[in-house]
C-alpha cells in the first residue's frame, strides 16, 4: 500500500497509482478517459518528459516521526522536521541514484533535473528512446476540450537490475481529471428547475462558521498555498474583482504572493479561480502562494461484471496522510442555518491503504452505530475512511474572466475554506508562540468533534443499481463517511486548537 509502490516484479509490467490490477496474475488493466479522443501516434522524433520516482529510504522511519509530531501527546508535538532534515532522511542511496542515472544514460537519457530530496528525476527525451527504455509501451496523442497529451495505453516493463530502485514512471497513463465547466455549470443549473437563491459568497461563510471582521491574518511569518493540479490557472484580475465584490468587510490581500511554476496563458480556469478566491477570502488577509503544474463523486462506483458493483475511493482524498475535507448544504438554501449533506461529497473507504491507528475508534463507532449501511461487498472495513471534516460546497460566487458565476459547487469549493481556517488558527498560533499544526488528523480526531458542527442529516450518491440505488453513505452523530466529524465553528476550532496540552 505505499503511496509510490507500483512496481512488481522483475522485468515488470507496470501501471501508475490510478490504474486498477488484478492481484493474482498482477497485470494492469487501463483504460483511457471516454472524454479523451486518441489521435493517433506520435512522431518517433518528438520530446517528452517523464518523471522517474527513485526509491526512498527510512520511509517507515519517516511515517514513524511524522505520527510523532502531530500527536499531542507525544514530548515531539510541534517538533516538525525541516526539509533538510526530511531530504537527509528518505534521499534514495548513492546506489539507487548510480544505478537509475547509469540506465537513463545507457539510452542517451542525460538531459534530467531532480530537486532536494533526489528521489525525483524529470527528463526530456524523444519518443523512439522513451519507447526502448520502456519496451511494451506506445505513445499516442488524446485531446479533450482543445487540451492535448501524449500517453499511452498499454503497460510498460522495467529491467530487473532497475526495479529495486525504481517506484515508477510519470508522463505515461494518468489523465488530468476534468473540472467544472462553466457552460455545464449554468446548462444544469438551468435543467434543475431549481429555486434562485442568492448563494455562498465570503459573507455567508464567514457568518456560518462564526468570522468576524477582527479574524484575519496578522502574524509575520505565515502563509498558504493553493496547488492547482487540473491544469487551470487563475488570473490575478479575477482575484481582485472577486475582492472588490465581496471582501469589503474585511481586511484582505488581493494579489498572490509568489507563483511556482508557469502560468498559463488563455481563459482562466473556474476551479483554479474558486480555489484561489477563496482561500483569500477565508484565510483572509495571509500571504499566498499558487503551485502550478482534487473528489467529487459521493462514495463513486466501479463495475466489477455484470451486475456486479462496488465503490470506487477517490485519490488523494483516501490517503491517510491528508486531511479529506466533504461537502455540505444549507438545509433552507434562504437561510444562514444548519448544513446537510451535499449529496456529491466524497467519502468512503480506501482499498489501497489500512485504516490508520488515528481513526481507528470513530470509524468503528459509526460502523456499530448505523443500521443500514451498503453492503459489506461494496466498501472495505479495514481500509484508511474519509473525509475527516467539511464545508459547503453548494453555490458558489466565483469570478472568472473578470465576470461573476453564480451556482459553482464541489468540495473544490468546501476545501479551500477548510484550509483558509486552518490558516487562521496557525496564525493565531504563531502569534502566541507556537509551532504549525502540521499533519492535523491525529489531534483532530482526538478532539472527537469539539470546535465543530456535527451534521447528522443526510446521504451521499453512489452506484445505481438494485443493491444500493444510488444511495452510498448516511451522515450520523459523530464522525461519518459523508462529512467526517463536521463543519468548523471558528472560535471553538481555534480555542481547542491552540490551547496546549
Amino acid at each position: 500500500g505505499s503511496l509510490r509502490g507500483c512496481l512488481k516484479h522483475a522485468f515488470h509490467k507496470s501501471c501508475s497509482l490510478h490504474r486498477s490490477y488484478k492481484s493474482t496474475s498482477h497485470e494492469c488493466i487501463f483504460r483511457i478517459p471516454e472524454d479523451w479522443t486518441r489521435v493517433g501516434r506520435i512522431a518517433p522524433t518528438e520530446k517528452l518528459e517523464l518523471t522517474f520516482a527513485l526509491r526512498q529510504q527510512n520511509v517507515d522511519q519517516l511515517e514513524h516521526l511524522l505520527l510523532l509530531v502531530s500527536d499531542p501527546e507525544s514530548a515531539q508535538y510541534g517538533k516538525h522536521l525541516t526539509l533538510e532534515e526530511v531530504s537527509a532522511l528518505v534521499r534514495p542511496s548513492q546506489l539507487t541514484q548510480k544505478v537509475v542515472r547509469h540506465w537513463l544514460q545507457s539510452h542517451g537519457v542525460t538531459d534530467c533535473q531532480t530537486i532536494l530530496t533526489q528521489d525525483f528525476l524529470q527528463c526530456t527525451m524523444n519518443t523512439q528512446v522513451a519507447e526502448a527504455l520502456l519496451p511494451g509501451i506506445e505513445f499516442h496523442r488524446y485531446v479533450r476540450d482543445g487540451i492535448s497529451l501524449v500517453r499511452s495505453s498499454s503497460a510498460y516493463q522495467v529491467h530487473e537490475d532497475v526495479l529495486q530502485h525504481l517506484d515508477f514512471v510519470g508522463g505515461v497513463h494518468r489523465f488530468p481529471p476534468k473540472g467544472q465547466d462553466l457552460n455545464e455549470v449554468l446548462t444544469k443549473r438551468r435543467r434543475s428547475g431549481a429555486k434562485f437563491h442568492l448563494g455562498n459568497t465570503p459573507a455567508t461563510l464567514r457568518s456560518r462558521y462564526n468570522l468576524t471582521a477582527a479574524d484575519v491574518g496578522s502574524a509575520q511569518n505565515n502563509s498558504q498555498a493553493v496547488a492547482q493540479f487540473l491544469e487551470q490557472f487563475y488570473h490575478p484580475a479575477d482575484l481582485a474583482e472577486f475582492m472588490t465584490l465581496f471582501g469589503r468587510s474585511f481586511q484582505h490581500l488581493s494579489k498572490i504572493d509568489r507563483v511556482v511554476g508557469v502560468q498559463g496563458a488563455g481563459k482562466a480556469g473556474l476551479e483554479a479561480s474558486l480555489d484561489v478566491e477563496y482561500i483569500m477570502s477565508t484565510g483572509a488577509n495571509i500571504p499566498t502562494w499558487v503551485f502550478t503544474n482534487p473528489g467529487d463523486s459521493g462514495a463513486g462506483c466501479r463495475h466489477l461484471t455484470k451486475g456486479e458493483n462496488s465503490f470506487r475511493p477517490s485519490f488523494p482524498a483516501s490517503s491517510p496522510y491528508v486531511t479529506t475535507v466533504g461537502g455540505t448544504s444549507f438545509k433552507n438554501p434562504f437561510k444562514v442555518t444548519y448544513e446537510v449533506t451535499d449529496y456529491i461529497s466524497g467519502g468512503g473507504f480506501s482499498n489501497v491503504f489500512k485504516m490508520p491507528d488515528y481513526q481507528v475508534g470513530a470509524v468503528e463507532g459509526y460502523l456499530k452505530a448505523v443500521s443500514r449501511l451498503p453492503p459489506k461487498t461494496y466498501f472495505n472495513t479495514s481500509g484508511r475512511a474519509y473525509p475527516d471534516i467539511a464545508a459547503l460546497s453548494d453555490n458558489y460566487w466565483v469570478v472568472t474572466d473578470r465576470v461573476p458565476i453564480p451556482w459553482v459547487s464541489g468540495t473544490s469549493a468546501s476545501t479551500p475554506v477548510v484550509g483558509g481556517i486552518l490558516s487562521l488558527i496557525n496564525d493565531q498560533r504563531f502569534l502566541k508562540g507556537l509551532p504549525s499544526l502540521g499533519f492535523l488528523n491525529p489531534r483532530l480526531y482526538q478532539l472527537q468533534g469539539q470546535g465543530l458542527f456535527d451534521v447528522t442529516d443526510g446521504c451521499h450518491l453512489s452506484c445505481l443499481d438494485e443493491q444500493v440505488q444510488g444511495q452510498g453513505f448516511c451522515a450520523a452523530p459523530s464522525w461519518d463517511p459523508v462529512t467526517g466529524w463536521g463543519t468548523p465553528n471558528y472560535p471553538a476550532l481555534l480555542a481547542a486548537l491552540v490551547l496546549e496540552k
